[in-house]
């Protein structure tokens, strides 16, 4: 195995290709959940692992399923890729809503509706549909899907500080609420922009 590129692939999906604030997915659950630190955190956690187990889930189907080199049908059913990437992710986030209102009842009152948009977040299919257009074998695949979700849980937490902070200060009325937390995201991604001449090669 090489440790070299993994560790390439997992600093390149959380510092210089962050999902949110590079590659620009997720944004709605960035936007909606970054109102409150603790909510922030919880829903990282939730996405970290359903992008993880979605990551894991959707390669083995794809190689074992639906390509016709791999799979065990010997069929090329590869047309069939997001419908069946996207019932294991509703599947997943169905699992993990359960599992928060039944371990967690007040961050699940907290996430609200949110929680079940993981399910149409676009950066947890966007994980699954990079490892295969990467090439990734599945370790790779593994470590991105880890790595993604760190990516957009840093994002998330950073965000929800700056917005906590931006509670105490004085803002313009025409500004206040989504107009400076949309500025804020901006520079976030701006400040990130720096990443992208960094070397891990």
């Amino acid at each position: 195995m090489d440790w070299t590129n993994l560790f390439v692939i997992a600093v390149s999906s959380i510092l210089i290709n962050n999902y949110v604030l590079m590659r620009f997915l997720g944004i709605c659950p960035y936007i909606g959940v970054s109102k409150k630190l603790s909510s922030a955190i919880g829903m990282g956690m939730a996405v970290i692992f359903v992008m993880t187990i979605a990551s894991f889930a959707t390669w083995l189907i794809y190689y074992y399923l639906l390509h016709p080199d791999t799979s065990i049908w010997g069929l090329d059913l590869t047309f069939l890729r997001t419908i069946s990437f996207i019932l294991v992710i509703a599947s997943l986030v169905q699992l993990v809503e359960m599992a928060i209102q039944k371990l967690a009842p007040a961050l699940y009152q907290a996430l609200g509706i949110y929680l079940p948009l993981i399910t149409t977040n676009c950066a947890v299919l966007g994980a699954a549909v990079l490892n295969i257009d990467e090439g990734y074998n599945l370790a790779e695949a593994l470590v991105n899907g880890i790595a993604a979700g760190i990516g957009f849980t840093l994002a998330l937490v950073l965000m929800a500080g700056i917005r906590e902070r931006l509670e105490l200060a004085v803002i313009p009325k025409a500004l206040q609420g989504i107009p400076i937390a949309f500025i804020m995201a901006g520079l976030m991604a701006i400040a990130f922009l720096g990443f992208s001449g960094l070397s891990v090669g």
